[in-house]
């Protein structure tokens, strides 16, 4: 008997270990910005950890497909996420972090606060409350610092907490911009062209014109409508590599051929979570590089 709870302690020494050995080398390892696109089907869901180990989570997908996504990510002891930003809440982004709140502890929930009259959008409320997470309201202008790392919200203009939408919430979406060194990806939901131009309107009448939008990564808006990413969207964005976060043989014909044509004239390497999986991206602040599953 004796030697049996020798045995478990030296094993309990060597998994210790191993566990503060890991920590060591996550500290003396590059800094690097990891940025995932999660493929939770069709719905959106980005997973971002900072260079400081800030963990942030943009949307939750339609399911409860994202907790698996966390836990690949996530060690098991860790049951804290610094911030949880929802777009918009609809189902499709919304209805996976119902799990998230429950599961893990949120330190800040950045959103609009507009009202829906939907049961999902009763649950988000109820289910926020119980988590007691901080609330920040979404509106451009708000800035959050991780480290060194940023986010900028550059929609909704105005405030809309608890002004109540009985259509689509797609063009109340809350649009960010993280920045990493000279490295920078846009979040866009599930706005339309209409949110678009206005956004590219600010820019434009700014002196000096404002560069805001113009980003390396870009997540393409509303899973690949025809109705987003317009042309003039594109040129003032202007970037790299595109991503498109769409369930595989979806019903709306996602992503629509208008879209995929307009990045190919673009000469934008898309991705597409229906076809690549998990996108998953590595910054250290100068280059931008695609893991491989």
């Amino acid at each position: 008997m004796q030697r049996k709870y020798i045995l478990f302690f030296v094993g309990f020494l060597f998994l210790l270990d191993v566990f503060v050995w890991q920590e060591v080398f996550t500290l003396a390892g590059p800094q690097n910005l990891k940025v995932d696109f999660l493929d939770v089907g069709q719905g959106d869901s980005v997973f971002i950890e900072t260079p400081q180990k800030h963990q942030i989570l943009i949307d939750g997908g339609p399911s409860s497909a994202v907790l698996q996504k966390l836990s690949e990510r996530m060690p098991f002891w860790d049951k804290e996420i610094d911030l949880v930003i929802l777009t918009h809440p609809e189902s499709d982004h919304m209805q996976g972090l119902f799990g998230v709140l429950q599961r893990y502890k949120v330190d800040y929930v950045l959103w609009t606060g507009i009202a829906r009259s939907t049961p999902e959008f009763q649950k988000w409320v109820s289910v926020l409350s119980q988590n007691r997470a901080k609330i920040i309201t979404a509106t451009a202008g708000t800035k959050i610092k991780a480290g060194n790392t940023e986010i900028d919200i550059l929609f909704p203009f105005e405030n809309l907490a608890g002004k109540e939408l009985k259509d689509t919430s797609n063009d109340t979406c809350v649009v960010s911009k993280l920045i990493y060194g000279k490295d920078s990806f846009l979040f866009t939901g599930d706005i339309s062209s209409v949110a678009e131009k206005k956004l590219v309107e600010i820019a434009s009448s700014q002196a000096p014109r404002n560069d805001d939008l113009n980003s390396d990564v870009l997540k393409v808006a509303h899973h690949g409508s025809k109705y987003s990413t317009s042309d003039i969207f594109l040129e003032n964005v202007r970037p790299k590599i595109a991503v498109i976060s769409v369930g595989a043989k979806n019903t709306y014909g996602h992503p629509t051929p208008e879209v995929l044509q307009r990045l190919q004239k673009f000469g934008i390497q898309t991705l597409r979570t229906d076809t690549n999986g998990d996108i998953n991206m590595v910054s250290d602040g100068n280059n931008i590089k695609l893991i491989k599953n």
